[in-house]
């Protein structure tokens, strides 16, 4: 069920919008529930809304020929699923599933096309987040085909842990092993190791992290890359 919003926006590229081009917008958002394991496109067919993540997160999955998938990316409060409309097509090769549970502001796809005929300062805020968007992807893939499991596992903490409202997520390790396209096996070791070192902690499908400064110490330099090209492009989260 949606409704029609009343609030400020939690998403910060909304947030990001001078008052008057938010103020046209608003009419025309709805806030919508984002259940675990939601698909909001699927790969290669049509995108029917943009959704603008308030709280939990979405998983930009790349579906191989076996049926197995892995992540190349992730979207949180900083930014937008639905990335195609804003380039002129209306499909996408890969598949936009929630993650963790939250609230989006959806717009619907003609509603979109026409704000950003109308709005100039959307357009370009989001021409810079798919920027910084691609950023994320390629610097995953270069991530994923380098760095060791556990270094990853620990990139992918501090960034879930960025787009969460808390230090704890649900998340088991199967999920993980989906998330980094590796074995469970592997994900098992490196989160083993992660948690003896305090970094983190596992209970009952949760993941918590107890240490944000030794689990950056314990990422690969990916992840600070990544964010401070998101801060040059989109500034600071406040």
């Amino acid at each position: 069920m949606s409704a029609t919003i009343s609030f400020s926006p939690r998403n910060r590229l909304l947030s990001a919008l001078p008052p008057d081009d938010l103020a046209r917008l608003r009419p025309r958002l709805d806030q919508v529930e984002l259940a675990p394991r939601m698909i909001l496109h699927a790969p290669d067919e049509p995108i029917d809304a943009v959704h603008f993540p308030e709280t939990g997160w979405i998983s930009m999955l790349t579906m191989l020929e076996s049926g197995d998938s892995a992540e190349v990316g992730l979207v949180g409060r900083e930014g937008m699923v639905g990335l195609p409309l804003l380039l002129g097509t209306d499909r996408s090769p890969f598949e936009a599933m929630v993650q963790a549970g939250g609230t989006a502001l959806r717009l619907p796809a003609e509603a979109f096309r026409q704000a950003l005929d109308q709005n100039a300062a959307l357009r370009t805020l989001l021409l810079r987040y798919t920027l910084a968007f691609n950023v994320q992807v390629a610097q995953t893939a270069a991530c994923n085909g380098r760095h060791q499991i556990e270094q990853r596992l620990a990139r992918w903490m501090l960034m879930a842990h960025d787009r969460s409202d808390g230090d704890g997520f649900p998340m088991t390790h199967e999920f993980l092993s989906t998330m980094l396209g590796v074995r469970r096996a592997g994900v098992t070791v490196a989160a083993g190791a992660l948690q003896r070192a305090g970094l983190i902690r596992y209970e009952r499908g949760r993941m918590f992290v107890t240490d944000r400064d030794g689990l950056e110490a314990g990422s690969c330099d990916c992840f600070d890359l990544v964010r401070r090209e998101y801060e040059r492009l989109l500034g600071k989260a406040g």
